[in-house]
C-alpha cells in the first residue's frame, strides 16, 4: 500500500458508538471525511441522526444502549445485514460518578461499572464475533489517562478505565490470529459534555489546563487523528496497546518548575 493511502478509509464500514456528541461526533465526521461508510450510533436517537445529517453522504444513524446486550446485537445485526461486514468499531461512551470511596453507594458503583466495564465488554464481544468470523477488523475502545493517574474522587472511574485497557489487551491476544486488531485511546482532559461541570469552575479548569505540557485542554477534534490512525491500515501492526492523546499530562509529575529552569 502506498504511504498516501495508509489513512484512507474508503470502502470500510465503521460503527461509531457515542457518535451523537463530543469526541464521538468529531470522530464520526472525521471518518466520513476519510471515506468510510459510517453508522453513527448513540443512546440519543435524535443526536445520532443530526450528526449523520451533518456528515452527509452515505452516513447512517441508529440507536444503541451499551448496557443492553439485545440493543447491541440488534444494532450490529442491522449493520451486517445491510453492509455484509463491519471493518471498524469505535466505542467512546463512559460515565463518571465523582466521589470519594467512603461516599460511594452500591448503586453508584453498579452504574459506573455497568456502562464502563460491562458495556464496553458487551460491545467488544459483539464486534469481535463479527470480525473474527470475517477474519479482519479494527476495534478502538476509549480508556483514559485515569488508567495510569488518579486523584481523589476518581477511584471507580479510574479502575474502569484501566479495566477497559485490559479488556482491549486480552481481546488483542484472542482476536489477533484472525487478523483483528484491538487498541485503546487514552485522552487527557477534553472539552466535552462529560467535563462540563469542571469547565464551569475556573480554578478547576485552569488546574487541569496547567497540568499538561501543552498548558491547555483538548478539543474533541484533536482525538480524531489518533483514533482514526488506530482504525486505519496505517496501524496494521499495532494491537493490544494504548495511544495517549493527553497533551503531555502523564509526562509531567507536577505543576512546579524548579528555580533557574
Amino acid at each position: 500500500m502506498s504511504t498516501n493511502r495508509m489513512f484512507d478509509l474508503t470502502g470500510k464500514v465503521a460503527a461509531i458508538i457515542g457518535g451523537g456528541s463530543g469526541i464521538g461526533k468529531a470522530v464520526t465526521l472525521g471518518a466520513v471525511e476519510m471515506g468510510a461508510t459510517v453508522v453513527c450510533l448513540d443512546v440519543a436517537r435524535d443526536a445520532a441522526a443530526a450528526v449523520a445529517a451533518e456528515a452527509g453522504g452515505a452516513t447512517e444513524s441508529g440507536t444503541i444502549d451499551i448496557t443492553d446486550t439485545a440493543s447491541i446485537e440488534r444494532a450490529f445485526s442491522d449493520i451486517t445485514s445491510k453492509h455484509g461486514r463491519l471493518d471498524i468499531l469505535i466505542c467512546t461512551p463512559a460515565i463518571n460518578v465523582r466521589k470519594k470511596i467512603l461516599d460511594y453507594s452500591d448503586e453508584e458503583l453498579a452504574r459506573v461499572v455497568d456502562v464502563n466495564i460491562k458495556g464496553n465488554f458487551s460491545v467488544l464481544r459483539a464486534a469481535g464475533r463479527i470480525m473474527v468470523a470475517q477474519r479482519g477488523g479494527s476495534i478502538v475502545l476509549f480508556s483514559s489517562i485515569r488508567a495510569q493517574s488518579v486523584e481523589p474522587g476518581q477511584s471507580v472511574y479510574a479502575a474502569t478505565k484501566a479495566g477497559i485497557l485490559q479488556l482491549a489487551r486480552g481481546a488483542a491476544c484472542e482476536f489477533g490470529p484472525y487478523g483483528v486488531r484491538v487498541n485503546c485511546i487514552g485522552p487527557g482532559v477534553v472539552e466535552t459534555p462529560l467535563t462540563a461541570p469542571i469547565r464551569a469552575n475556573a480554578d478547576w479548569y485552569n488546574a487541569y489546563a496547567t497540568k499538561s505540557a501543552l498548558g491547555r485542554w483538548a478539543q474533541p477534534e484533536e482525538m480524531v487523528g489518533p483514533t482514526l490512525f488506530l482504525a486505519s491500515d496505517a496501524a496494521s501492526f499495532v494491537t493490544g496497546t494504548i495511544l495517549y492523546a493527553d497533551g503531555g499530562w502523564l509526562a509531567q509529575d507536577g505543576r512546579f518548575t524548579p528555580p533557574g529552569m
